[in-house]
């Protein structure tokens, strides 16, 4: 991965966004791609012919970019994501928020479906990340990008206190439950044991995936301001009657949260 792949598609991407480029860009997880819907005067671009993009192959995930207006704002959307998992590099999977970056986006929301550590936590349930545990290869391993972002950059507050605040008094006024929570995050594509579920309550996580955090991790070395949400879309087999988990179930119980969460981050952006 290199700055001149970068910038050949960001040049592409700005032949098609034009002169109002957005600021704000959306990635949807598993399920959640039907908010595209929702996206207004829509211009969708597949992965497949944005220069050095890769295509999605995970189930629920469409692997298309739209340019258009959610919340009376300009955004980029993500319908669906690149996974470790797939057999993509770090860098292939985290490319695409460098482009965005470099196109000048400012704030990045990203979703995703994940299974309920906390015992609190229910199927439908919506959490917004407070932060995360990381255990998967870090993408920023190799040589920096010293033009995109520093060495070491800082993790204290990765996720915007001030979106998190908006979020929860957005939530509030709609009468949508939100749950906070640590988003733990790993390689998949198995799902997790019990005693892993377990492992990952000690270690302080409410919520477990297999995604986000590469993005995440590249955004705020980039210096972009991030909100994380996750839909619960399935628990742990201590926690649940059922001894499945199924991609395409997962795909299901989100799609059934995807309006919700369409509301929510619609309001949300329309407040920033």
């Amino acid at each position: 991965m290199t700055l001149q792949k970068i910038d050949e598609s960001s040049r592409f991407l700005l032949g098609i966004a034009g002169d109002d480029v957005p600021q704000i860009a959306i990635i949807l997880g598993s399920g959640l791609g039907p908010l595209a819907d929702h996206i207004e005067q829509p211009i969708t671009i597949p992965y497949s012919q944005i220069p050095n993009f890769q295509t999605s192959t995970a189930t629920g995930h469409k692997g298309n970019l739209i340019v258009g207006t959610l919340g009376g704002k300009r955004v980029f959307a993500m319908q669906g994501r690149l996974h470790y998992y797939e057999g993509y590099s770090m860098d292939q999977v985290t490319f695409p928020v460098r482009v965005l970056a470099r196109l000048g986006v400012k704030t990045l929301f990203v979703s995703n479906a994940a299974g309920a550590v906390n015992p609190d936590f229910r199927v439908g349930d919506m959490m917004v990340i407070t932060d995360h545990i990381n255990l998967m290869p870090n993408p920023l391993i190799g040589p920096n990008l010293d033009e995109l972002g520093p060495r070491f950059p800082d993790m204290t507050t990765v996720y915007s206190r001030r979106l998190r605040q908006v979020a929860i008094a957005e939530a509030a006024s709609l009468g949508i439950t939100l749950r906070q929570g640590v988003y733990v995050a790993g390689t998949g594509p198995t799902y997790e044991t019990p005693a892993e579920y377990r492992m990952y309550a000690t270690l302080g996580g409410d919520a477990a995936g297999m995604s986000t955090v590469p993005e995440v991790i590249v955004a705020r070395h980039c210096g972009l301001e991030i909100f994380g949400i996750s839909i619960i879309t399935n628990q742990s087999n201590d926690l649940s009657d059922s001894c499945l988990n199924d991609g395409d179930d997962v795909v299901l119980q989100a799609n059934r949260a995807a309006e919700q969460m369409t509301t929510l981050l619609r309001s949300i952006i329309s407040k920033i």
